[in-house]
């Protein structure tokens, strides 16, 4: 059987990094341990312009990114489990990994040394992964997560990234009542950190660079807000934070001592944002006044993903998006590009009824 071939808004020349056009494309080659889904939304997240922009590496073009995917399934392998055709769906940054390691057999996939991401990768045949920027996308099953009737499309597919990125490890480390949360960054990762974090119910410090976002933080739930830019920010919480996670995808003029000595006895830093370039250096001290433990996260497991959408579908958390019809991806990864959004765009599939000029591979 041939593969099923799908259309996405493409990059088709890699120095013109945000001009689009409808590319045509094979998806994987399908197995009965697969999903296949027709997207109705995807988020535009910063790892796309990371890509896209050539930030991580060289791109091969075409390409269609996106990872934070929502739609239908509309056919799904006889040896799935738990998915049946007509579920609203999603797949976030990782669509594939070996199955048999001893990360993917205890809920740590994300972590497999053979991860496969959703796009910009290729699978053992030689297949290329293409994102969500797309009218449909066929996932294994281990990546293709439920979405509950509480939570609309438009706000399920920011979480499938950002909202998993920073979910994972605030659960993983023990976020809750009784906790003081530093958040660095109130872009589209932030802003998920502070509504999960608050949910979970700890007391949570956002920290940002000049006081633009106060009053969005403050809404969101934060209890605290603290101007980074202000000389000595840091002194008035020394020793008084729990757990730090960071945002932050610039490591130019990072004040990384700082921030590690506002961390009580034992307390974490976690970086979840991915600069272009190298964190500061530290010197041991920074590290050893207070027994601090630096570490990092990247996504989640299909089990995070489930408790995710659990808490947001019980506690009404909403993201704050702006939708734009998919046409409009130029102008979305732009305005991220420029830092506009408040705080993610997600965009709705519209290729289906706009199948204008194609560009086949």
């Amino acid at each position: 059987m041939s593969p099923k071939t799908f259309k996405g808004y493409g990059i088709t020349d890699a120095k013109r990094w945000s001009e689009f056009s409808i590319v045509e494309y094979p998806g994987k080659n399908w197995e009965e341990t697969d999903v296949e889904i027709a997207i109705t939304h995807c988020g535009v997240c910063g790892s796309d312009i990371h890509t896209l922009s050539s930030g991580w590496g060289p791109v091969q073009v075409p390409m269609v990114v996106g990872h934070e995917i929502v739609g239908t399934a509309v056919r799904v392998g006889s040896q799935v489990s738990g998915i049946k055709v007509g579920d609203r769906v999603g797949v976030g940054a990782q669509i594939a990994s070996c199955y048999s390691c001893k990360q993917c057999k205890n809920d740590k996939e994300h972590y497999c040394k053979k991860k496969i991401h959703t796009y910009s990768e290729k699978y053992p045949d030689g297949t290329r992964t293409m994102g969500g920027y797309a009218n449909g996308i066929i996932a294994h099953e281990q990546f293709v997560f439920p979405i509950p009737d509480g939570i609309s499309s438009a706000d399920a597919a920011s979480m499938l990234c950002g909202g998993l990125t920073v979910f994972s490890p605030l659960i993983r480390n023990g976020v809750g009542p009784g906790k003081k949360v530093g958040i660095i960054g109130i872009g589209g990762l932030g802003h998920y950190a502070i509504l999960f974090a608050k949910a979970l119910g700890s007391e949570v410090y956002a920290f940002s660079h000049s006081t633009s976002k106060e009053q969005d933080a403050k809404k969101m739930g934060a209890d605290h807000f603290v101007v980074t830019s202000q000389a000595g920010f840091h002194k008035k919480y020394t020793m008084e934070l729990d757990f730090i996670i960071s945002t932050r995808d610039s490591a130019a003029g990072f004040p990384f001592g700082e921030f590690l000595s506002m961390l009580n006895v034992f307390g974490k830093f976690i970086t979840v944002g991915v600069p272009d370039d190298k964190l500061p250096a530290l010197h041991a001290f920074d590290i050893l006044e207070n027994a601090c433990s630096i570490g990092g996260s990247r996504i989640g497991s299909k089990k995070d993903a489930i408790k995710m959408f659990e808490l947001a579908a019980q506690k009404g958390i909403k993201p704050w998006i702006e939708v734009l019809p998919m046409k409009e991806a130029k102008k979305a990864v732009e305005g991220v590009w420029n830092g506009i959004p408040r705080y993610r765009y997600v965009l709705v599939q519209d290729i289906e009824s706009d199948s204008r000029l194609i560009s086949r591979l």
